[in-house]
């Protein structure tokens, strides 16, 4: 790749607009830090409304353009499986780019864009295989069928916690319908997509097929959510961010797809296999720091083995390898930003007022090898309730209450306590109780025995605050296409001009 982090260290990230790389105009500018070190590492333009516009333009030309809007489907499979080739070849770079703008260790960073090349794979094994369906009317001689067709231009909007991951769980199904896109990556984490561009081109998809626009929501993302030339907007962020978007779309009656907020409850039964459960909670609050959407930050332990789980859990937490992301033996990097920083600093204060019992962690870490960076340590608070702030909110750090409950209905009621309903986890080797909690619980996945499990062709969203839409499997094929009504009469017969035909 021509894009490194040597040519971006101290430069203004380009723009990439129909096939081309720009300087982004005159809008205001700020500089992106190194989480691990929080020092300038390159400078962030907000994109103008003019060049917000000429993106959805050149995406808007792209949809019928030759060797786009011509091409068969398989040929278009023919161009995604050139870009899974290429994340192939170049995940080593693409890895190092988000772990050095984003904290992430370096070992999930490239985990994480190694399995992007089997999920473009996936979408471009699906690109013609999207079949629509032949419907037997009451009515003779009349051919009814359907078919899926591409939405149009398409805003993906990406927070900070994993750009390309989120990136493509939205455009590697988008490129298999035939849609054309416009990304705006989040202001503390654009590197990895801009630099996605390049493969995207070399890949050889035509000159408007993939865009990229940099700058803040309320300047470059609000010029793309309310543009009447984007047909849908895709975003994951936060819960208040998406409530603006949708009725910024309203009225445009633009669609939107919206994976937002979450506050996962994490059910321990006492019956689990607990060094399953207690590795699964570790997994579920203090990967990736606890900034992912799924975050398991309300631990709930039967109050049978709570003093023995929590013992375990701190264990744990005290046992997290906290480092520099690039290091191999680091468990946990840096926060993203200093703004998350110090989000998650203004909530464990908020816990420690309204009671809850510091167990470990609480605290920035400071001194070498941290000084400059923008690192937490693993924070448990026991003896939590379910309403104080700290367990409503969403925190994003790797910060969990561990809260006692006495009975299932009990624990049932305190999971769906909350305004999210993204994700829930639960651990037992009762299988009637497990499905019982399955139906009961309000939240889009359940995991059972597991946490923090994904999978390109499963299904993938929230209920309630969480958002709505699916991403993953055919699911999201259905997200990214309109559905196509057709009717066939071939009788010959005039029908009465003024009654609808209904038999």
């Amino acid at each position: 790749m021509k894009f490194d982090i040597k040519s971006v260290h101290g430069q203004r990230l380009p723009i990439f607009i129909d096939g081309e790389w720009l300087d982004a105009g005159s809008g205001p500018q700020w500089p992106s830090r190194e989480p691990a070190t929080g020092q300038e590492w390159y400078h962030i333009t907000d994109c103008t409304p003019a060049e917000v516009d000429k993106a959805v333009a050149a995406a808007q030309s792209a949809l019928k353009a030759p060797g786009w809007g011509d091409i068969t489907q398989t040929q278009r499979s023919g161009l995604i499986f050139n870009l899974a080739a290429l994340i192939k070849e170049h995940a080593s770079e693409l890895a190092l780019l988000e772990c050095r703008d984003n904290g992430k260790i370096l070992r999930e960073a490239t985990a994480q864009i190694s399995y992007l090349h089997d999920y473009y794979r996936y979408f471009a094994g699906m690109a013609d295989k999207i079949e629509g369906s032949t419907i037997p009317v009451n009515k003779s001689q009349m051919l009814n069928f359907t078919r899926h067709e591409p939405l149009g231009v398409v805003a993906i909007i990406t927070p900070f916690n994993s750009p390309l991951n989120i990136l493509s769980v939205s455009l590697a199904p988008c490129l298999a319908v035939g849609n054309t896109v416009v990304a705006k990556p989040s202001e503390h984490t654009s590197a990895s997509t801009v630099a996605f561009a390049e493969l995207v081109k070399e890949a050889g998809f035509p000159n408007g097929v993939f865009n990229v626009v940099t700058g803040g929501g309320a300047g470059a993302g609000q010029s793309l959510v309310s543009h009447k030339g984007v047909a849908k907007v895709a975003f994951t962020g936060g819960s208040d961010t998406g409530r603006r978007i949708a009725a910024s779309v309203g009225d445009n009656l633009t669609q939107a797809n919206l994976e937002l907020g979450g506050k996962s409850p994490h059910i321990i039964f006492a019956d689990a296999d607990l060094d399953r459960a207690v590795n699964g909670a570790v997994a579920g609050i203090f990967a990736s720091g606890g900034q992912t959407c799924v975050a398991g930050s309300r631990i709930f332990v039967e109050e049978s083995i709570y003093e023995e789980t929590l013992a375990q859990l701190t264990a744990s937490a005290l046992d997290v390898v906290v480092g520099h992301p690039e290091e191999p033996a680091t468990q946990m990097g840096p926060l993203a930003n200093l703004e998350q920083l110090e989000k998650v600093e203004e909530l464990v204060r908020s816990a420690q007022e309204e009671g809850a019992r510091l167990v470990c962690g609480g605290e920035r870490l400071q001194g070498s090898p941290y000084d400059g960076g923008f690192y937490f340590a693993p924070t448990l608070f026991a003896n939590a309730r379910n309403d104080m702030r700290f367990c409503q909110e969403e925190i994003f750090g790797p910060v969990a209450g561990v809260i006692p409950f006495s009975s299932e209905a009990e624990v049932i009621a305190q999971a769906n306590d909350t305004r999210f309903g993204l994700s829930a986890g639960l651990w037992t080797r009762d299988l009637d109780r497990a499905m019982r909690c399955v139906d009961a619980i309000d939240s889009g996945t359940v995991w059972v025995n597991t946490f923090r499990t994904a999978a390109m062709m499963s299904p993938m969203g929230g209920f309630k605050d969480s958002g709505y839409g699916k991403h993953n499997g055919f699911a999201t094929i259905r997200e990214f296409s309109r559905l196509k009504n057709v009717v066939v009469d071939y009788s010959g017969q005039k029908q009465d001009a003024f009654v609808i035909r209904l038999r």
